[in-house]
């Protein structure tokens, strides 16, 4: 990257004094990228995997299959939030200066473009799916014995399932559920009069339904029949066997549709006597919210489509006419079928030497040193073992932690709960405001309860999205702290495909500011100062904006200011000002963004000192990195917080220093420098909003970081 430079204004200047262009107008449109439109580029570029011919070909379904949870979710969430404001009257303008209506109509064109594209790049992988020994059948192209046998399957298990809703005068239109697949079917009586009837498609049974091969089956590239297979969407075979469902009428059409609802949970916090009873509530209506999208196929005629509409309040702009099928996400299916030739090759995650030398003796191993885990090149098993280890050890007198997205079957809670059992003294904040995690966050916090775990729910009007363990340890005569802190969720399945960094202490400071944190969260405080901490909503804004506003004063006094963020968004509009303005002072910006990015680079006399890049790659890059260069005496946060508004402002985030020098060191030369130096699987982020994807050439050697890290590993010397 070309060395940063001054703006002309600034060149001008006398050098010894602290000049720096004033403050944007917050009003100028033109510097901000919307940050809907700047999702869907991030979902953009990962279609962009799926469309990418060097990755394994279940790789690239299982990429085609994220885009379509994504996009739904963009719609449960985002777009239901835009014709929320729009109902209540409200005009919000977004950064870029967009009325709702209009960015609803931004979204349209650009999310159908996105969705045609998913499609065709679906049509692209068939042929070589087929070649591989899968095959994707439509229903009428089957053999009569492949017929046969669905027919079998269903009448013994798809049949007793399915539950035809009719649609007339006695009969109000059905309830249609969020994310539900349905057959619109239209039927003739033995009166010639044509009526409606809908039919859900179960989602307890496999929408990719498996055909039966004869033994002597052989794919097309000669793979023997344990690697053949081959699959019929399921909707087709009801829609191909709709005369037993509705006996004596004729069926003249059968439509597939998906409807999509808002999904955003309304939690009257205030008013609540049990959170959890509230929550528990609020899930269970997520199902009747709203309808904000429908996909249906190009074959559904409009006299179909308009039942749809009239019955489900709908605009006609809300229908999304697609090739099918309906729904990728399902494709996800595929990814578990057992063709390793097909997929990333698998890797062993690391353990630290440090940890290996331990003797089992993870407390003594952490006394000695502060311990860096980067997953998934790092195992995630010393976290478990941490808290297996805590719960069984007759020293340690408490344990408290905070959790966010576990999953189910989780070894970190029965750690915890093996805890409770020990006579341990545990309590636990579960966040139940966790998105689409609720039900599990729920079933836990009974279970620990049922432990006599002190648990609590979250803070009123906040989220608790911090990432930290504490445990409490008698050693001799004196109590020692051990803090496990994260960028992101104990949960041992997603630390498989997440990057996050984790660090193991029992630094003095970092386990006061635990205590402190924890009284925070479950009693009553003011606490404004932490000794180490950035906390939100207490002081991290202020605490990023002061070491910002540093950076910039280093670079004013002639030291070379240096500025590397890696995080997932950038959304917040007084940061993005802020890095505007060191930008303007001549400090030098590296952004690793994975997702949104309302920052425009490269703008003149803006932002020319500004690098945006992001990555997207066989893990999700999930961790949060602050460096800042600081005269040379360089520091380094990690945490849970991205830089929006709601990180910021309304949830409990932890970004906490990193002390050790040789980890600062290790983080900055064989981490953030090695995902700057991508250019395998780097976008980089033009001053308009779009990205373009970068490439090797004679002066850069191929660097595609997250295979670099595999390979090498993120052993610390």
């Amino acid at each position: 990257m070309a060395k940063t430079k001054p703006t002309p204004a600034l060149r001008k200047a006398n050098p010894s004094v602290q000049a720096i262009t004033p403050p944007l107008v917050p009003s100028d449109a033109k510097l901000y990228v919307n940050r809907e439109l700047s999702l869907l580029e991030f979902f953009r570029r990962v279609l962009e995997e799926a469309q990418d011919e060097h990755n394994p070909l279940l790789e690239r379904v299982k990429f085609l299959s994220i885009v379509g949870a994504d996009l739904a979710e963009f719609f449960m969430v985002r777009v239901a939030g835009i014709k929320q404001q729009i109902e209540a009257g409200v005009v919000e303008l977004s950064l870029d200066g967009l009325t709702p209506s209009e960015q609803l109509t931004a979204i349209h064109r650009v999310a159908v473009q996105l969705m045609d594209d998913e499609r065709e790049c679906l049509r692209q992988l068939l042929p070589q799916l087929d070649q591989a020994g899968i095959h994707l059948l439509d229903y009428a192209t089957l053999d009569d014995a492949q017929k046969a046998g669905v027919k079998e399957y269903f009448e013994e298990i798809v049949f007793p399932v399915l539950t035809p809703l009719a649609y007339d005068p006695g009969r109000p239109f059905p309830h249609i559920s969020n994310m539900s697949l349905n057959l619109a079917v239209i039927v003739r009586d033995q009166n010639g009069v044509e009526r409606f009837a809908r039919v859900k498609v179960p989602h307890t049974l496999p929408r990719l339904l498996p055909i039966k091969h004869a033994p002597e089956a052989i794919s097309g590239n000669g793979q023997p029949s344990s690697h053949h297979y081959s699959f019929v969407w399921l909707e087709q075979v009801i829609a191909a066997n709709l005369g037993v469902l509705f006996p004596g009428m004729e069926v003249l059409q059968a439509h597939p549709f998906r409807v999509t609802r808002d999904a955003e949970v309304l939690i009257q916090e205030l008013e609540a006597e049990d959170l959890l009873e509230t929550i528990e509530r609020s899930v269970r209506q997520r199902r009747f919210g709203s309808v904000v999208r429908i996909t249906v196929n190009q074959e559904m005629p409009a006299s179909v489509r308009n039942i749809l509409i009239e019955n489900l309040s709908l605009q006609p702009e809300d229908i999304y006419t697609l090739a099918p099928p309906v729904g990728m996400s399902d494709l996800g299916g595929l990814y578990a079928l057992d063709r390793y030739d097909l997929k990333d090759p698998p890797f062993l995650s690391a353990v630290p030497p440090i940890l290996n030398d331990a003797d089992g003796d993870l407390f003594a191993a952490i006394r000695r040193q502060d311990i860096l885990l980067h997953h998934p090149y790092d195992s995630f098993t010393p976290v478990v073992d941490f808290l297996r280890a805590a719960a069984a050890d007759p020293n340690v007198l408490a344990i408290k932690q905070t959790l966010y997205r576990v999953g189910r079957n989780s070894p970190v809670v029965e750690a915890l709960l093996e805890a409770a059992r020990n006579g341990k003294q545990v309590a636990v904040l579960v966040e139940l405001k966790a998105r689409f995690d609720e039900e599990p966050n729920i079933e836990w916090a009974r279970a620990l309860e049922g432990e006599g775990v002190h648990v609590i729910y979250g803070l009123l009007g906040l989220k608790t999205h911090s990432k930290i363990a504490l445990v409490i340890r008698k050693e001799d005569e004196h109590i020692r702290r051990y803090v496990h802190l994260s960028t992101g969720n104990y949960n041992p399945s997603t630390a498989q495909t997440y990057t996050d960094l984790g660090l193991f202490t029992c630094d003095d400071a970092f386990g006061a500011d635990a205590t402190d944190l924890f009284n925070y969260l479950t009693g009553y405080s003011n606490k404004k100062d932490y000794r180490k901490f950035l906390v939100a909503p207490i002081n991290l804004r202020a605490g990023i904006e002061a070491l910002i506003r540093r950076e910039i004063e280093h670079q004013q006094r002639g030291e070379p200011g240096h500025l590397i963020f890696k995080l997932n968004a950038l959304v917040d509009k007084s940061i993005i000002q802020l890095l505007y303005q060191a930008s303007q002072a001549g400090v030098k910006v590296d952004l690793i963004a994975r997702g949104m990015c309302c920052l425009r680079p490269g703008l003149e006399g803006v932002s020319e000192n500004i690098r945006v890049v992001s990555i997207v790659g066989r893990f999700l890059e999930h961790s949060r990195v602050y460096y800042f260069r600081n005269g040379g005496k360089e520091e380094i946060y990690l945490g849970s917080a991205d830089l929006m508004p709601r990180n910021l402002d309304r949830r409990v985030e932890i970004l906490f220093p990193v002390q050790d020098p040789k980890l600062i060191r290790h983080l900055r030369d064989q981490v953030l420098a090695i995902y700057l130096a991508d250019n395998i699987k780097a976008r980089q982020m033009l001053s308009d909003g779009t990205y373009r994807r970068l490439k090797p050439d004679p002066t850069n050697a191929p660097m595609d970081s997250q295979a670099w890290l595999i390979n090498k590993g993120t052993v610390i010397a």
